[in-house]
């Protein structure tokens, strides 16, 4: 018998294989008759470098995070998923969604996409899909494109 899910999580970075991933969290949700909790980690790495961390540069990402999320949810919700939540975190992607996220809002299938990062990134950190595998306390589902 295939197990239940009442929460599902998909972490949404704008790229391809976010989408696709999206396209299958709300998939399962439906099908189970689940919440989908859509999230957008800010990677403050990525702000390291730029001197005195610019305020704009940062509330400029929240506000594109702030719009695609609520697109997102818009789509979820049109789709037929009935429960939808939107969220934004900052920090790393890859302890944030397994860690923090999946346990505050009680998630038991997190999807996501294979890669997300290029290829030089992904040399460089691991990909954020291997890390959540990882560190999930929960089902991973890893959708390729």
């Amino acid at each position: 018998m295939m197990s239940k899910y009442n929460t599902v999580l998909v972490g949404m970075d704008g790229s391809e294989e976010a989408k696709t991933a999206f396209q299958t969290a709300c998939e399962s949700a439906k099908n189970h008759e689940a919440g989908l909790v859509i999230a957008h980690v800010i990677d403050t790495r990525t702000f390291a470098t730029i001197e005195q961390y610019d305020r704009t540069i940062v509330s400029r990402a929240e506000t594109q995070a702030k719009d695609m999320l609520a697109d997102y949810k818009q789509q979820a919700e049109e789709y037929g998923v009935s429960e939808v939540q939107t969220v934004i975190e900052f920090g790393s992607p890859k302890a944030k969604i397994p860690k923090d996220l999946a346990k505050s809002y009680n998630v038991d299938l997190i999807v996501t996409g294979a890669t997300g990062l290029n290829k030089v990134e992904r040399i460089l950190m691991g990909s954020v899909s291997e890390a959540i595998t990882r560190h999930a306390q929960c089902d991973v589902l890893i959708v390729r494109s």
